[in-house]
């Protein structure tokens, strides 16, 4: 029997043995410490599981290196790598903490350094590494006042691959660049011919792959939303690629950031220079691969030559552009189309003295034909202005300005010297205005002239009957012209109205008519009756289209007169962005002003977290909530920095949150909002409007607002979202005034996580992700506005694992404070009560 036994234990720990060599050890924590080794066998993983990191050859090669992969998955493409240029022989490498200066080290068997974090003068050697959920190794250490310090991020020195919240940029002072690297193939991760670079020609950001020292792809200009020369890419493209900057805007970074983290994905590009997209599917089993660029031989940089246009769809692919010919028609006719075109005619604006052309065709002075669908060219200079029509003025003023473009989010675009890189789109593009001499537009664009001219004097001929007619009208009696006044009330001020919005741009906002308003509402029935607030109700309607529509009808009792109507209109109608609800249209009838907006089938936030439908916080859960909060902030940033204006909205809260059907959240009312100009942070005003426990104090009691003021704001609906609680109804006990100050003092006491609602920590393993929401919320609504983060920061917080900075006493506590500003005076929450604050 007990030889049995013994036999039985042999046959175990052979087994067990086969397993370790077979399979890597994990060491089932994700921090490498002074204490802590990884040699070849072993792995770190995540807290969550999502990564690990450890030792592996690729595809078979004999090289070992130490790289960080999706856990739990087929490793067919390594996200990062670390000793890429020198490979180790054999399987005793180590990775640890060089115990002499802190940095984080790989070692061979004869314990030489092959790879290392690099770092100099380091204040302390007590680090640790530490591998996050976004595969992002960072090397930190504790200060004196046991914050975490991050002293270097494997997420800042990228291989080939770019995960969610990986970052390629550029410092503008230093010119150093922030790249991704292909490998030289696909069992050699060493440094390939490829690279990424970010260009900042005159404020005009692009990404470039280059292939040497020479351009293979060129992305088109970043509009502020996506790159325009990547027709594909939408402006809701993973979530939206969004520039981040740091250090007072001296570095300028573009990262990516997904919905959710149910679908784990990379970009990468190969050693050919292509980018790839990779997504698991989760039904299939198995990685998804697409080649997002180049598509086509026209994605490679400048295939048809200067004044060249590419068209993958036609043969040959390159054509000359409008008013130019091949220059060398040989080479161009065999597909050689590198020389490019060059103009067939002198512009009139180059003719002195002497010229072939007629006096009358220099008198009509050069043009420009519009071309739809470009990927606009390379090289582009932007003009300052934020006008069309100045934009063409301009540049048919500059003889040497071939070429301009208007585009949404960049403003005026132009061109000198060549038009290098163009590409013709099937879909998507801009458009593009190509200067020409008179004399080279075809008869038929000429008689289409001809023809417009004869349209606008015949519409010129009958306004002047019109007008005779309305002379005979008022001949005849007052009360007739009070009558025709009466009835053109309606028409006028709203064309007056669209006029104003649409000027000096290519928007067409539709008037509504009432009669049409009231058929979609069925008379403003009660039963579509959305809700109401401080402006009036709001009403679902459906179109004669059958498109469903919300309908918000300003009441006269709620203070919102026209120019807040205008205010509303002018703001939205003119941003463009997920989490921005959409004006559809408007209506003026009488004293009746209306707005049209999206339906969006969710309604507000605040129906949610604050339950007024009995399941509606259980079925809101971490991730939604997550998903909103990041929302919210993306819209917030685009309002403050990447819309073409500057716009602090001022009445931020969870009922101006609406969601649509997929419970993306939307912000809207904007007829508080106000546009700063240039260099603006900051303005005063003697109306102060706005929601009691949304303001910042700054704003309520001071009439000061800026973009701090909204992320104040930010900050309060933040919590709220969290812990399901209202901050201006909020009471819990004698020693916390508000939700604020609640959370302030559940930080200081250690006791965080008894902050959010019982069913959203309830429900997760690891709430690391909600302390980190609730820190970033405390400080948003920090008492002194200069101590918030702006929103950029804001979106950084939350999209990265970097340590926080420790908040300060928030707004409104009721606590006796040591105020950090010696120049600003306490105030009593008396004050508060008393400020002139207008419901909204």
């Amino acid at each position: 029997m007990a030889s049995t036994i013994r036999k039985l234990i042999a046959v175990l720990v052979i087994l067990s043995l086969c397993h370790l060599i077979m399979n890597p050890i994990c060491l089932a924590i994700d921090i490498i410490s002074m204490n802590q080794q990884v040699i070849d066998g072993e792995t770190v993983v995540s807290a969550g599981g999502i990564f690990e990191l450890g030792f592996f050859s690729p595809n078979g090669s004999i090289g070992r290196y130490v790289g960080i992969w999706y856990k739990g998955l087929p490793v067919e493409k390594v996200a990062w790598v670390a000793n890429r240029e020198r490979p180790l022989i054999g399987s005793n490498g180590v990775l640890m903490i060089n115990a002499s200066n802190g940095n984080l080290v790989l070692v061979d068997d004869k314990n030489v350094s092959v790879w290392s974090t690099r770092l100099v003068n380091l204040i302390s050697n007590n680090t640790v590494a530490v591998l996050t959920d976004q595969g992002n190794l960072i090397l930190r250490y504790q200060n004196k006042l046991n914050e975490s310090v991050p002293l270097w991020e494997s997420f800042n020195h990228p291989s080939d691959a770019l995960l969610p919240r990986m970052k390629i940029g550029l410092n503008t002072r230093t010119g150093e660049q922030i790249l991704a690297t292909s490998w030289k193939d696909d069992k050699d991760p060493s440094l390939g011919s490829f690279r990424t670079a970010v260009m900042d020609p005159q404020e005009l950001l692009q990404v470039l792959i280059l292939n040497g020292s020479l351009k293979h792809f060129r992305s088109g200009q970043w509009n502020r939303r996506n790159f325009i020369g990547v027709p594909s890419m939408t402006k809701d493209y993973h979530n939206g690629f969004q520039l981040l900057t740091d250090n007072n805007g001296e570095e300028l970074y573009f990262s990516y950031a997904l919905h959710s983290y149910s679908a784990p994905t990379l970009i990468y590009f190969d050693s050919y220079g292509a980018i790839i997209q990779m997504d698991w599917d989760a039904k299939e089993n198995k990685w998804l691969r697409v080649q997002v660029v180049p598509k086509g031989k026209c994605d490679l940089y400048n295939t048809c030559g200067p004044f060249g246009s590419c068209n993958n769809n036609d043969s040959p692919i390159c054509n000359c552009l409008k008013g130019y010919e091949p220059k060398y028609i040989d080479e161009w006719n065999k597909g050689n189309w590198t020389s490019g075109c060059v103009r067939k005619a002198q512009f009139q604006c180059e003719e002195m003295t002497t010229s072939a052309n007629s006096d009358d065709e220099r008198k009509r002075g050069d043009v420009f034909l519009p071309v739809s669908g470009m990927k606009l060219p390379d090289f582009s200079h932007y003009l300052l202005t934020w006008d069309k029509m100045e934009c063409e003025n301009s540049c048919l003023k500059n003889c040497s300005c071939l070429a301009y473009a208007y585009v949404d989010g960049i403003g005026c675009m132009i061109w000198g010297k060549e038009l290098i890189d163009l590409q013709e789109f099937y879909r998507g593009g801009e458009q593009l205005y190509i200067r020409l001499a008179h004399s080279q537009l075809d008869k038929s664009s000429q008689m289409g002239a001809r023809i417009a001219i004869i349209v606008s004097a015949t519409v010129g001929l009958i306004l002047i009957v019109c007008a005779i007619y309305v002379l005979k009208i008022r001949k005849k009696g007052i009360g007739s012209l009070i009558t025709f006044r009466i009835a053109s009330t309606q028409s006028s001020e709203a064309n007056l109205l669209h006029n104003n919005l649409t000027r000096g741009s290519s928007l067409e906002l539709p008037v509504f008519s009432f009669k049409c308003i009231e058929n979609a509402t069925k008379n403003f029935c009660t039963r579509n009756k959305l809700g109401e607030g401080g402006f009036g109700p709001v009403y679902k309607g459906v179109l004669s289209n059958r498109q469903e529509v919300a309908i918000k009808r300003l009441s006269r009792s709620s203070g919102q007169g026209i120019e807040e109507f205008k205010n509303e209109i002018t703001l939205i109608s003119g941003l463009q962005h997920r989490n921005l609800v959409k004006l559809m249209g408007f209506c003026i009838h009488g004293e009746e002003k209306l707005l049209i907006y999206e339906y969006m089938s969710n309604r507000s936030l605040d129906v949610f977290i604050f339950g007024s439908r009995s399941n509606d916080k259980a079925a809101l859960s971490w991730n939604e909530r997550y998903s909103i909060i990041e929302g919210i902030a993306r819209g917030l940033l685009y309002l403050h920095r990447d819309s073409r204006l500057k716009i602090i909205h001022r009445d931020l809260k969870t009922s101006n949150i609406l969601l649509d059907e997929d419970m993306n959240p939307k912000i809207s009312d904007f007829g508080m909002a106000r546009i700063f100009g240039g260099n603006q942070t900051i303005a005063n005003t003697n109306k102060i409007a706005g929601t009691y426990g949304y303001m910042s104090p700054e704003y309520a009691i001071q009439g000061i607002f800026s973009e701090k003021s909204d992320v104040f704001s930010f900050g309060v609906i933040l919590l709220e979202i969290i812990s399901s609680k209202r901050n201006s109804s909020y009471c819990h006990s004698e020693d916390s005034f508000n939700l604020l100050d609640h959370a302030w003092q559940l930080w200081n006491e250690g006791k965080i996580l008894e902050f959010p609602d019982p069913k959203v920590v309830g429900s997760l393993e690891t709430p690391t992700q909600v302390v980190r929401c609730i820190l970033v919320g405390l400080l948003c609504v920090q008492e002194h506005a200069n101590y918030r983060p702006n929103t950029a920061t804001i979106v950084s917080m939350l999209c990265s694992d970097t340590v926080l900075p420790s908040p300060k006493r928030p707004a409104y506590s009721c606590k006796d404070r040591s105020f950090d500003d010696p120049n600003l005076s306490p105030w009593s929450r008396n004050f508060v009560t008393i400020s002139n604050v207008e419901g909204r």
